[in-house]
C-alpha cells in the first residue's frame, strides 16, 4: 500500500481510504460486528484511512474495528451539515462519543457548494478551528460535489483538507466538467490543501469498468487518498491489490462481476425527472414525489446518473 502525506496536515494516508457509507444503515445496513470486521480486515492489509459522516449512522462499525488494536493507527475523517457553533460543537462531541476518541483527526463541512454556502457556515467552521487549536481535531476542511466549492476551499486560509467528487466522465459534479474539477483541484494542492477524492466509480455507475476508473484517480498526484464504498472483505482485497499495483484474481474478479445489484435512489431525490427522460430502458418514473425505478427494466446503463443534478442514484 502506497502512503501520502496530506497536504499540510501532519498526517499520512493511505492512498486508498475506506468509504464507509455503504456498510451503514443507508445502504447495507451491515450489523456493528459485521461491518467492523471489514474494517478490521481492511486495516490488517494496510489501509489506515476512513471517512465516515454524522448522516452515515456508522460511528459503532468503525468503533468496533478501532477498539481492536486499531486506534491509535487508524485517521479518521467525518463531516456534519451543522452551521452553528453551538451544532457543531454537538457533531464533533458525538463524534468523539460514539468512536471513543479524544479527537477526530479531520472534521469537515458536509457538501459545501460555494464561497457562498462556506460563509453560511462561518459559524460552524470557526468552531472547528478553535477545536483544532484545542486539539480535539487535527485538520478541518470540506467535502464537496462543485468545481466552486473546491475552489472557495482552496482560498480559504481555514481550510486544511477538501474532499471533493472526481471521476473519468465527471458524474455527479453538479457545475462543470471533469477537466474542470481537475483544474480547480490541481489550484488546491498548489495552496496546500490536503485532497482526497471521492466516487471514482460514480456512485458504482462505472463498475463494469473498474479497472479503467481506478487507473484515472490513481494517476492523478494531486489526490492523496481516495475513498472507495466497501462493505466486503472480498471487495477490500481487491481494490487493496488494485491500489498497491497488482492484478485482482481472475476467480475474485469474476465473483463481484456476478455479485447482486440495484439501483438506489437516495432519500433527497426531488422527483425533479431528469433521470426519467435519460433512460433508455424505461425504468424509471417519478411518483410520490420521487423517482421509482422498475428493477426488472434496469440494465444499468449509467446514464441516469450522469443526468441527475443532485447525485440520488447510486448502484449498490
Amino acid at each position: 500500500m502506497d502512503y501520502q502525506p496530506l497536504g499540510l496536515t501532519g498526517l499520512t494516508v493511505s492512498r486508498l481510504c475506506f468509504g464507509s457509507l455503504t456498510m451503514g444503515p443507508l445502504q447495507a445496513n451491515l450489523a456493528v460486528e459485521t461491518g467492523g470486521r471489514v474494517l478490521e480486515a481492511a486495516f490488517s492489509m494496510g489501509i489506515n484511512f476512513v471517512d465516515t459522516a454524522e448522516s452515515y449512522d456508522n460511528y459503532a462499525h468503525i468503533r468496533y474495528a478501532l477498539e481492536h488494536g486499531w486506534s491509535d493507527k487508524v485517521v479518521v475523517a467525518s463531516k456534519s451539515y451543522a452551521f452553528t457553533a453551538e451544532d457543531m460543537q454537538h457533531s464533533l462531541e458525538q463524534a468523539r462519543r460514539e468512536l471513543n476518541r479524544d479527537y477526530v483527526d479531520i472534521f469537515l463541512l458536509h457538501e459545501q457548494e460555494s464561497a457562498l454556502t462556506l460563509q453560511g457556515h462561518r459559524a460552524a467552521l470557526e468552531y472547528l478551528c478553535a477545536a483544532k487549536q484545542q486539539g480535539l481535531v487535527k485538520a478541518v476542511g470540506i467535502s464537496t460535489h462543485t468545481v466552486a466549492g473546491v475552489r472557495a476551499g482552496a482560498l480559504s486560509p481555514l481550510i486544511d483538507v477538501i474532499h471533493p467528487l472526481i471521476n473519468k466522465p465527471g458524474i455527479g459534479i453538479v457545475d462543470g466538467t471533469a477537466g474542470d474539477m481537475l483544474a480547480a483541484i490541481r489550484l488546491a494542492h498548489t495552496m496546500g490543501k490536503g485532497i482526497y477524492g471521492m466516487k471514482a466509480l460514480a456512485g458504482g455507475h462505472l463498475w463494469q469498468s473498474v479497472d479503467e476508473a481506478f487507473d484515472f484517480v490513481l494517476r492523478l498526484p494531486e489526490l492523496a487518498s481516495v475513498a472507495v464504498g466497501m462493505q466486503s472483505e472480498e471487495e477490500v482485497y481487491a481494490n487493496v491489490e488494485r491500489f498497491s499495483g497488482r492484478d485482482v484474481p481472475i476467480e475474485l474478479a469474476q465473483q463481484l462481476q456476478r455479485q447482486a445489484r440495484r439501483l438506489h435512489v437516495e432519500d433527497w431525490c426531488t422527483g425533479c425527472g431528469q433521470c426519467v427522460e435519460s433512460c433508455p430502458g424505461g425504468a424509471l418514473s417519478v411518483g410520490q414525489g420521487r423517482v421509482q425505478v422498475d428493477h426488472a427494466k434496469c440494465v444499468f446503463c449509467g446514464y441516469c446518473g450522469r443526468a441527475c443534478p443532485d447525485f440520488c442514484l447510486k448502484v449498490i
